[in-house]
């Protein structure tokens, strides 16, 4: 069985090296679809809950949020922190508050305090699924991600593998000595 969860996320990009309106810097409005497989957790009968789902997942999505998404060679992106270094913004800002944990995967990099991303790749509809799927294979059970931006959708299907232990409380996965996070919950 499935618990399932959406996000919505602003952003910018453009496709460097790309022929059509796509090669100008433009935004999206990007629905993203996570579905996470697992057996039904006795203790509280659901797969994951979803509002833990989102709290896991937003961790590193907040960075994709308002955020300004260049893939590492688009001449575009040092020009653009020339212009944050400026402005004082490069090193972030007060009102700076949307910033997730920085990362540095072999996809994409997150630069939270400039509200960056630099990708390896194009960011498509696709890419965004691999980015998103690299982010969260080891947190949560995906079994599929769906992302959409504008008129462009794309989906994909994963192998769930990894044997996460839930709380029998309250769903959500139990850390590295066996206590639950959330409420206390002690694995004996």
């Amino acid at each position: 069985m499935r618990s399932i969860t959406t996000f919505d996320l602003q952003y910018a990009h453009r496709f460097y090296g790309f022929q059509g309106e796509a090669q100008y810097l433009h935004g999206h409005t990007g629905v993203l679809t996570i579905e996470v497989e697992d057996t039904v957790n006795e203790g509280v009968n659901m797969v994951y809950p979803c509002n833990e789902i989102q709290k896991v997942a937003w961790d590193v999505l907040k960075n994709f949020d308002h955020a300004l998404v260049l893939r590492e060679d688009d001449p575009l992106l040092p020009a653009i922190l020339d212009v944050y270094e400026k402005q004082g913004i490069k090193n972030g800002h007060p009102q700076n508050k949307m910033k997730g944990e920085a990362f540095k995967t072999p996809l994409a990099t997150a630069y939270p305090d400039c509200r960056l991303v630099v990708t390896k790749e194009t960011m498509t509809v696709e890419g965004m699924i691999k980015i998103v799927y690299d982010l969260l294979k080891e947190k949560l059970n995906i079994a599929k991600i769906t992302f959409t931006s504008g008129v462009n959708a794309g989906s994909a299907e994963f192998e769930t593998k990894n044997n996460i232990e839930r709380c029998p409380l309250c769903g959500i996965t139990l850390n590295k000595e066996g206590v639950c996070p959330k409420c206390g919950y002690k694995k004996k």
